[in-house]
């Protein structure tokens, strides 16, 4: 059974959708204020079941995160019906840590792939857990950001770096 809870956050609302009230399936980042963001995710996945109380020792580690405190996210992910080069990129990107940033291109070698940093960018584009998969600390040789699969985009990627460098005061 899919099951989901919308937290506030300084930008905007994160989604959270998980099964068996164990396993995340997807995370969503929304400009949406948490009603808002709850209508919108019933409307997407009308299987999903509200459940406010869903995954609390998950949910605190989101609160302590955007009140800036360095957080390794400790839950079961679900990486299914995902290529083994992608599983392996998400895996190589979840190894980041807090603060922590790499290029395409390292994670691309990390991976044993040193020319796929387009491909290394791909994958991260399709990623359905950001914060617990932090697709935000990936960033271009140049220093460019690239992109990001929040509704803002960009611009909630650079918060994020923001908020992890000490550089954004976090308030909810």
């Amino acid at each position: 059974m899919l099951e989901y809870f919308v937290t506030a956050a300084p930008i905007g609302s994160v989604v959270v959708i998980a099964e068996d009230n164990t396993v995340l399936r997807h995370i969503y980042m929304t400009a949406r204020a948490p009603d808002r963001a709850r209508a919108w995710i019933a409307r997407l996945h009308p299987d999903a079941r509200y459940a406010p109380r869903l995954l609390p020792g998950f949910q605190k580690q989101l609160r302590d995160y955007f009140a800036g405190k360095p957080v390794r996210f400790d839950v079961d992910i679900d990486l299914g019906n995902v290529s083994e080069f992608r599983r392996k990129v998400l895996t190589a990107c979840a190894q980041l840590d807090y603060g922590q940033t790499a290029t395409y291109g390292e994670l691309a070698r990390r991976i044993g792939k040193p020319l796929a940093s387009r491909a290394v960018g791909a994958a991260l584009g399709q990623n359905r857990l950001p914060l617990v998969i932090p697709c935000h600390r990936v960033v271009g040789c140049n220093g460019s950001l690239g992109g990001f699969s929040a509704e803002q985009g960009i611009a909630v990627k650079r918060w994020l770096l923001d908020l992890e460098a000490g550089k954004r005061r976090a308030t909810l």
